[in-house]
């Protein structure tokens, strides 16, 4: 049975002229699950993908995750 691991992605994107940086935490169970969650949060408030640039995914522990909600289900 797979472990579910704590993903954080980091990027930024293009709206109206103006960059906006993000940060991401997601559980899944692969980084390519973690990068198409986040993707998917982030197009539902209208950016497209082709407007998003990925500088980073990475596996953290549990100690490193600032989101409280990742926190408790994890804990």
């Amino acid at each position: 049975m797979s472990e579910i691991k704590i993903y954080r992605i980091i990027g930024n994107y293009s709206k109206k002229h103006k960059k906006y940086l993000f940060r991401k935490e997601v559980r899944a169970l692969k980084e390519e699950d973690a990068l198409e969650k986040a993707l998917s949060q982030i197009t539902s408030i209208g950016i497209f993908r082709r407007q998003i640039n990925i500088q980073e995914v990475k596996e953290i522990a549990l100690e490193e995750s600032q989101d409280y909600l990742i926190r408790e289900l994890s804990g």
